[in-house]
């Protein structure tokens, strides 16, 4: 085998190197930020810190809800530790039409995205009174850490 084909290698798949979380320091976090409690995306709604005890560190208690199943987390950390913040992203889609449950979505761009399910909740059910009604329908889609859903929308005539 010559040198040059021991380096031939073949890969699957190829990203930008984008990873789903960054490190961030628990002093650093603030409410509204985001962190990743239990593996989830969360949304930090209330945070205090205690002072530092005999033997140790001020610790960081943490009060979050998961982006897309609003379910309260609870965290305490100690404020020098780092903990992952999710990186969340939010894009605008006109919706086109809706089959089988998934929604057909067109970007500013003109690219039409098929792979967003319509929520279950109340949200989806206003979703669809809305389509059936209204001239246009943007829905917001949030997506962190491999994860997307729908998590608002507007009607205009």
């Amino acid at each position: 085998m010559s040198d040059d084909e021991q380096h031939n290698q073949q890969f699957e798949q190829a990203s930008a190197g984008a990873s789903l979380t960054f490190p961030m320091q628990c002093s650093a976090l603030r409410k509204n930020g985001h962190v990743v409690i239990k593996n989830r995306p969360c949304k930090i709604v209330e945070m205090s810190t205690s002072k530092t005890g005999k033997h140790g560190h001020a610790k960081v208690h943490l009060v979050a809800v998961d982006i897309f199943t609003d379910k309260k987390m609870e965290d305490i950390s100690p404020s020098t530790h780092n903990m992952d913040v999710p990186n969340v992203n939010r894009n605008e889609y006109q919706l086109l039409g809706i089959s089988d449950g998934f929604l057909n979505l067109m970007n500013t761009d003109g690219g039409t995205k098929d792979d967003v399910k319509l929520p279950d909740s109340k949200l989806g059910e206003e979703i669809l009174a809305g389509f059936e009604v209204a001239d246009t329908v943007m829905v917001t889609v949030t997506a962190a850490m491999g994860e997307e859903q729908v998590t608002s929308f507007k009607v205009t005539n």
